[in-house]
């Protein structure tokens, strides 16, 4: 930036007002980089500028670039959130977060028309008409269209009434699908209270419908109009068939939204799951993108205003009174006050804390995990989809990425003899044991597990260099706070600050993060507990295997070295051609004599150590 740019800018900072706004930070060929809002423009855009401001990686490199700035002011935070929202839309910043549509999944739109058509579009226009969707399932949309249909006389021709009148009535009429209003066969008032009705149906609100027509069909019983009866009685058959579709879940029959959000690295996915009179309707969903400092609370906080805000612009009267999060946010008091102010009635933002209502939220939120894991695994078939578990374990220890591998390391030793250490390799959840490594501990301090985990941590790490592979997104130490202190200074040294690394201690089942006084622990049904557990039950069981093995060996060697002439070279040559002290008892003296160092006289003196002397003529 040049000296007078600087100036310029200096004088800018200098001016700003403390009401709220919407900023635009320019770089200098005058592009918008980015789009933020704020309580007080002064103080927040501001401290982008501040020297001892402590920035992430992507804030610094967009201050970096910013040359000049505009400001907006408005009235209320809430003006500026939706204003914030049109602005990222409209111009998409590269150093905002981006949101994608999983699909281009239709609606069916009610149109804004003195006579409302209702038909199928995958385009949203803000032209005043309804939108009911989207609908993931296509087929359950074409249900709901036959039901309106059959049920309705909805006019499918495209005249702008009442300006263009046609002559008249068209074969629609004539085979009862319409009542003609082009003609003035049918009231404005009567074809206004058949749209209302349908919009009725189509937000999932059915009771009323059905009942309604259960009359209609008595009636026409009665009336011996078989015909209009059985036509009444398919159509009541078909409103049910696309309510037991849905999964009931919430046996109060409130209107509700329900929110879920799912996060890997750079990469989240938000849902929103809609339910009316306690049904599954419908689930829409966004994927972002280009999360780098932004924490999971503003990724949920960008993602709700914009599907909200999308949502009053086409539908304000579909809003449902109450939505729930599974976190809270910054925005949340902002969000409800401009939906409560644009949606004609009250609605409220929850963040339940227990019962049924969190666990509505947790079916949001594993919705939107299957959904990042579907993208993620787009194009790549050799690919397996991460568990549950690892995103609550994500979740659980506030970790960057889905430990989709992990590592965890043990110690083992026989009073401070045979010290050797295992590092269990995890891939989505399962053993890897191709990855499997096992080292003996090479300093010689006894049983300092600290000193022994320091080195094995040390010496896995620079092997995972050397070979040039990934390094794992989660390393568990089985230990206390002693080891997991000991494995992080390893990492340090190693430069590997980064590295996520935990603590899991068995009696309590207790889980040590870096820098955390206080210990997580986990309920015992918990899918992320069970998931370390049999990660730390693996790494324990491998070491405690190789720790025996070299024990076994010690033993034979000592047993060994008690023979004469039977040295450590020719006891390692025994152990490797004969594996064990039975192993040598069985063979014969041919065998032991042809091994290298050793001749007949050898091999029958080893015999007859490991044998006993054999018994002389004529005993027993």
């Amino acid at each position: 930036m040049s000296t007078e740019a600087a100036s310029q800018l200096d004088a800018k900072l200098r001016t700003l007002t403390t009401q709220p706004g919407v900023y635009l930070m320019k770089d200098a060929e005058g592009v918008i980089i980015y789009v933020g809002k704020a309580k007080s423009l002064r103080s927040r855009v501001r401290s982008y500028f501040q020297g001892g401001a402590q920035h992430g990686i992507k804030t610094r490199e967009m201050v970096r670039r910013v040359v000049d700035f505009d400001t907006i002011v408005v009235r209320s935070e809430a003006e500026a959130l939706i204003l914030e929202n049109n602005l990222i839309k409209e111009n998409r910043p590269r150093f905002n977060i981006n949101l994608r549509d999983d699909k281009t999944y239709p609606y069916i739109k009610v149109t804004d028309e003195a006579f409302p058509r209702v038909y199928v579009t995958r385009r949203l226009v803000k032209d005043g008409g309804r939108y009911f969707g989207p609908y993931t399932d296509v087929r359950r949309m074409r249900q709901a269209l036959e039901l309106v249909k059959r049920l309705y006389t909805v006019r499918s021709c495209h005249y702008d009434l009442p300006k263009e009148v046609p002559a008249r009535p068209c074969l629609d009429y004539h085979i009862g699908r319409c009542k003609a209003p082009c003609v003035a066969f049918q009231t404005p008032d009567e074809y206004r209270g058949m749209v209302d009705e349908i919009t009725e149906v189509l937000g999932g609100h059915t009771r009323l419908v059905a009942r309604r027509l259960k009359a209609e069909m008595q009636k026409a019983a009665e009336e011996m109009n078989f015909e209009r009866a059985g036509e009444l009685r398919d159509a009541i058959r078909q409103l049910e068939s696309l309510e037991h579709r849905q999964q009931v879940v919430d046996v109060t029959g409130s209107d509700r939204d329900i929110v879920g959000f799912a996060r890997d690295g750079a990469e989240a996915c938000g849902v929103v799951l809609q339910i009316r009179e306690g049904k599954l309707l419908g689930r829409e969903a966004q994927f972002l993108t280009n999360l780098v400092d932004e924490d999971d609370a503003e990724a949920l906080s960008t993602f709700a205003t914009r599907i909200f805000a999308d949502r009053l612009s086409r539908d304000p009267e579909g809003m449902p009174p109450e939505i729930f999060f599974g976190m809270d946010f910054a925005d949340r008091p902002v969000l409800e006050e401009l939906l409560r102010g644009q949606a004609r009635r009250a609605v409220r933002l929850h963040v339940p804390q227990r019962g049924e209502k969190v666990q509505l939220v947790a079916l949001a939120d594993q919705n939107a995990r299957h959904l990042l894991e579907e993208r993620k695994l787009m194009g790549n078939a050799a690919a397996e989809r991460a568990p549950d578990a690892l995103y609550e374990l994500q979740e659980v220890l506030e970790l960057p990425l889905v430990p989709r591998t992990m590592v965890c390391f043990d110690i083992s030793h026989t009073q401070g003899t045979e010290v050797v250490a295992s590092a269990v390799f995890f891939e989505n959840g399962e053993p890897a044991k191709g990855e499997y490594r096992k080292m003996k501990i090479r300093g010689e301090w006894g049983n300092d597990d600290f000193a022994s985990m320091h080195e094995a941590v040390t010496r896995w790490f620079s092997r995972r260099v050397e070979e040039g592979k990934p390094l794992p997104d989660l390393a568990v130490i089985d230990g206390g706070k002693g080891q997991l202190s000991a494995a992080r200074k390893a990492l340090e040294t190693l430069d590997f600050p980064q590295q996520a690394v935990i603590g899991l201690a068995k009696k309590e089942e207790e889980i040590f993060l870096p820098g955390r006084s206080d210990s997580i622990r986990l309920p015992r049904r918990s899918h992320a507990l069970r998931m370390l557990q049999r990660l730390r039950d693996e790494a324990h069981r491998f070491a405690i295997t190789y720790n025996r093995k070299l024990r076994t060996k010690r033993t034979i060697r000592s047993e060994l070295a008690t023979i004469p002439g039977v040295g450590p070279s020719r006891q390692k040559a025994l152990l490797a051609r004969f594996g064990s002290m039975r192993g040598v008892a069985a063979a014969s003296e041919a065998e032991i004599a042809a091994l290298p160092g050793f001749g007949a006289g050898l091999a029958r003196k080893v015999l007859e150590s490991v044998r006993g002397p054999e018994p002389g003529p004529g005993a027993g």
